[in-house]
């Protein structure tokens, strides 16, 4: 299966360096390999290997590729000012792709600066809208749901491939990639605090009331979320206010990159799914188009929460409900809409016998919508 981001990468390396970055075994590597298909003296190089971290080191490649993958690059010391080196001092008509674990976007946000040389992309899992055209939109979102988006657990259609996978995932992140970012004495809270979260899907999160749980002090307890975040475990939904600075201090909600993951019945499963595709979504828009796009959700003092809404510049543009099966327009929703008339209202219920537009709002198959977005 050709990955949704492999055309708009063909094109920008033409122009400039990409970097590639997102969860670990989201399909990174294989985007990267698949590209040199395309060309006729491609190169790959990964640092964990001795004898390739001593080719990049040297500059030993050869002076005649046309396609140079670095990948896990960032694991080498002063690895942003050698790229500068060697985007600067390229052979014309040379493509650099750089490409790595989500650690790399966190060391790409600090040091030396790689500005004017490089298009960032963010892969993520696979969405109905990918699977379009290979199954219905309603068996795509079921086995989404089901074994979430990374491709190796989808790919094997099986409960017990998955649940090994899964397992094996989660215990090397903790074990590895956590401790770049935190000590070893903490890897046991952050633990147990990964287990709390696959619980708390979908709910503002209280950090005092984890903190309480956990038996920590509530900054800590910001900074294990800040770090599951960077290693792309799990995202964060904000409240959508005008005001930025006030977004930010009131509750975030939790969701998971893999769906299958999440503890929880059905529709919550349902309501992680829909938050991947529409996080995927925003994020394509952002880095092959430039949209100013962002995900949020509403929630007013009494408590009328939506799901969740896209903005563009601060300006808000839909609001989705996510149900499994109720066809019947939430309150809040029905509230929001009637004060906001000029935004787009849509309830996605994935067991739906019939479409219909109530009072403003569009009562649609799950499936069939996020099939529709861009990515």
């Amino acid at each position: 299966m050709e990955r949704y981001l492999f055309d708009p990468i063909k094109k920008d390396l033409a122009r400039k360096m990409v970097i590639l970055t997102g969860p670990r075994q989201i399909g990174k590597t294989w985007l990267a390999k698949a590209l040199m298909n395309t060309f006729p003296r491609p190169q790959y190089y990964n640092y964990d290997y001795v004898d390739d971290a001593r080719i990049i080191n040297n500059h030993d490649w050869a002076l005649n590729a046309d396609y140079l993958v670095l990948d896990e690059i960032h694991k080498m010391k002063g690895w942003k000012g050698f790229l500068k080196g060697v985007f600067d001092t390229k052979p014309e008509g040379q493509a650099i792709m750089v490409t790595g674990s989500s650690r790399l976007d966190t060391f790409r946000q600090s040091g030396e600066s790689l500005a004017g040389r490089y298009f960032h992309y963010r892969l993520n899992p696979i969405s109905v809208k990918e699977l379009a055209g290979t199954m219905t939109t309603d068996i795509a979102l079921n086995h989404l749901n089901r074994f979430g988006g990374f491709p190796e657990p989808f790919l094997s259609q099986s409960d017990t491939e998955a649940a090994r996978w899964r397992n094996q995932y989660y215990t090397d992140l903790i074990r590895e990639d956590i401790l770049e970012f935190s000590r070893v004495q903490e890897i046991r809270a952050i633990r147990l605090l990964l287990e709390m979260l696959r619980e708390r899907v979908g709910s503002p999160l209280s950090y005092n009331s984890l903190a309480g749980d956990l038996q920590l002090a509530p900054n800590t307890v910001r900074r294990y979320i800040d770090i599951l975040e960077a290693l792309h475990i799990i995202f964060l939904v904000r409240p959508f206010h005008r005001n930025i600075a006030r977004a930010v201090l009131k509750e975030p909600k939790i969701y998971f990159y893999d769906s299958g993951y999440v503890k929880g019945d059905e529709g919550l499963r349902l309501e992680n799914t829909c938050a991947v595709c529409l996080l995927k979504h925003v994020q394509y828009l952002q880095d092959a188009r430039g949209e100013a796009l962002s995900l949020h959700y509403v929630r007013t003092k009494e408590g009328r929460e939506i799901d969740f809404v896209l903005a563009r510049e601060e300006k808000l543009l839909t609001l989705i409900e996510v149900k499994l099966s109720d066809d019947q327009p939430t309150s809040a929703l029905r509230y929001h809409r009637k004060r906001m008339p000029e935004v787009t209202a849509c309830q996605l219920v994935h067991n739906l016998r019939q479409e219909q537009h109530r009072e403003g709002i569009d009562i649609v198959a799950a499936g069939r919508w996020l099939a529709e977005l861009a990515a």
